[in-house]
């Protein structure tokens, strides 16, 4: 199968390039796995620093069962809370907690580091060109 289509060969190259940087990113930030720094970002970006798992799944690419397996060690160490929602009892919301403030502070410089680093390597001036239509893609509902 030698004649594989240049669109086909671009979607695996860019799924290769992922788990790369997935392994690259998950042992450079300092004991924080990617998937945890992502989920860190979104609360932080989140207003109050709070987001349903529903909205959180969504925001980062993953399943609502899959967040919530990842939410409960990351509870148990102090980088996210539960918080009930007092309009809604079967609604509740994660929160951004102090220890996961610090954690992704700290995670952040070593994930600025690892960007300036993956940038050198690929020649670009810039990643600003590529957000655009890499975001476009996570939006995608198949």
């Amino acid at each position: 199968m030698s004649n594989m289509h240049t669109e086909v060969e671009f979607f695996l190259e860019l799924a290769r390039a992922q788990a790369v940087l997935a392994r690259r990113f998950d042992s450079g930030l300092g004991g924080l796995g990617l998937t945890e720094f992502m989920i860190l970002h979104a609360l932080s970006q989140a207003e109050d620093e709070r987001m349903r798992r529903v909205d959180l799944a969504e925001k980062v690419g993953l399943t609502p069962s899959g967040v919530t397996r990842l939410l409960a060690p990351m509870e148990k160490v102090g980088l996210v809370k539960k918080e009930a929602n007092t309009e809604d009892a079967r609604v509740s919301f994660v929160m951004l907690a102090p220890g996961g403030k610090r954690k992704l502070s700290e995670g952040m410089e070593r994930a600025e580091v690892l960007a300036e680093d993956l940038l050198e390597m690929t020649g670009l001036k810039s990643f600003k060109d590529l957000i655009g239509p890499v975001h476009k893609l996570g939006l995608l509902r198949f």
